[in-house]
């Protein structure tokens, strides 16, 4: 295990050094939670005009339970493994940490495990009418991801873990949302 941690902060330091004081300013406004606003209003209003207000109903009340699921078992697992966060760590001098705010704990991210979670979820659901939705919000979960690394607040494991997670309740939550509407609306959106 010890040799997995070593890696693991080996790997963080290589990625996150890679980066560039030119593209800071965009790695830190990628990571913000409420940058993709315009993008979940974009999602909203793409699956509002394939499914009407029932199925964006439903689909808006699964993405809150999705979220909170993802986010609150994240807290749980920071809690029960309580793995500083890399910007807690000494070696954290060696590196570029460009958030204001650095939490105690990081195993799993959060964010990681969200917004893959929801590229998930909304990808599979809009993938019958738009193919290019699901590829797009696999690459935008992987750039929001990765930013966390960027900005010195995760391990590359933590954010692995994560979307590994978040991709799980993701699909998850999408053979949910299928059951539900043939259960409550007779199959049909």
């Amino acid at each position: 295990m010890e040799k997995l941690i070593q890696y693991d902060q080996e790997l963080f330091l290589f990625l996150n050094n890679l980066g560039n004081e030119n593209w800071d300013w965009f790695w830190v406004f990628l990571s913000h939670k409420f940058t993709a606003v315009p993008l979940y209003v974009f999602l909203l209003f793409l699956i509002y005009r394939k499914f009407g207000w029932k199925g964006t109903l439903i689909t808006v009340v699964l993405v809150a339970g999705l979220i909170t699921c993802t986010d609150q078992l994240a807290n749980v697992f920071k809690h029960v493994f309580e793995r500083l966060r890399p910007c807690r760590e000494d070696f954290i001098k060696d590196a570029r940490y460009l958030d204001d705010y650095c939490g105690k704990y990081g195993f799993f991210s959060a964010h990681a495990a969200s917004t893959m979670a929801a590229a998930f979820y909304v990808g599979f659901i809009l993938k019958p009418f738009y193919k290019w939705v699901f590829p797009f919000m696999i690459v935008w979960a992987l750039f929001v991801s990765y930013s966390r690394i960027y900005i010195g607040v995760h391990y590359p494991g933590d954010v692995l873990v994560g979307m590994i997670i978040g991709g799980l309740f993701g699909f998850g939550f999408y053979k949910l949302q299928n059951w539900m509407v043939k259960k409550f609306l007779s199959g049909k959106l």
